[in-house]
């Protein structure tokens, strides 16, 4: 897969943020594939070895909509950026990028377990990761980075605006009944609702969407055996 180069990344913290205010009015949010549309899916994550400043990263692609994993791949790299957040696409986007550049069959649509434009600045990893890729990208958080919400109602699918500034940034979505919310919002290419409904129809029984809870497990796996050797 061929993508953008738009920055290396051995950046101070000053230079992450310059670069985070230059890109933030690139980030599109809005159109994107309908589900009709899609055929394949991509899910992504990052673990660290803190001690040996390492990073690895797991990517995952599967079919659409029976959700079968295709192939994956995996690999590491050096950890260069400190945890600060707001910060961490400067911690994991490098080894993701390197995962992606192998990958044959381009996705429809990518998953990243992270914010998109429900960010400080409007862009989060998953946003990041969309001006590089030029596909569309979907931010799929466990936890809230900004913003406000109205309470969740209890059932599969519901969901409320989150909310930041007046503005709409995503939706804070329940994907199991009575189990916590996921914090979804637009990576870049692709609509706050259609965001939404993409996450949904990827989640299974588990609270996680299918290919970042894929991803996730496959990048501890990863690391245990690089750690195990």
């Amino acid at each position: 897969m061929k993508l953008k180069a738009i920055h290396n990344w051995d950046v101070t913290i000053e230079e992450a943020k310059a670069i985070q205010l230059q890109l933030a009015p690139k980030v599109l949010a809005k159109g994107g594939p309908s589900i009709k549309d899609i055929n394949f899916i991509a899910g992504c994550d990052v673990a660290f070895d803190i001690k040996n400043k390492i990073a690895y990263g797991s990517l995952v692609l599967m079919s659409y909509p029976d959700l079968e994993i295709l192939s994956t791949i995996s690999g590491e790299a050096s950890l260069r950026f400190p945890y600060i957040p707001g910060f961490l696409t400067f911690r994991e986007m490098e080894v993701l990028l390197k995962l992606f550049k192998k990958l044959e069959i381009i996705p429809d649509v990518v998953l990243a377990d992270g914010q998109g434009i429900a960010h400080p600045r409007g862009i989060g990893l998953a946003s990041h990761l969309g001006l590089f890729l030029d596909i569309p990208t979907i931010g799929c958080a466990k936890s809230r980075l900004v913003g406000t919400w109205e309470e969740v109602g209890p059932n599969k699918g519901d969901n409320s605006p989150l909310i930041y500034k007046s503005k709409e940034i995503g939706k804070v979505l329940r994907t199991r009944d009575n189990v916590k919310p996921i914090f979804v919002s637009p990576g870049h290419l692709i609509s706050i609702e259609n965001a939404s409904r993409i996450a949904l129809s990827a989640t299974t029984k588990y609270r996680i969407p299918e290919p970042t809870r894929q991803a996730d497990k496959m990048v501890a796996k990863y690391k245990n055996e690089v750690l195990c050797d």
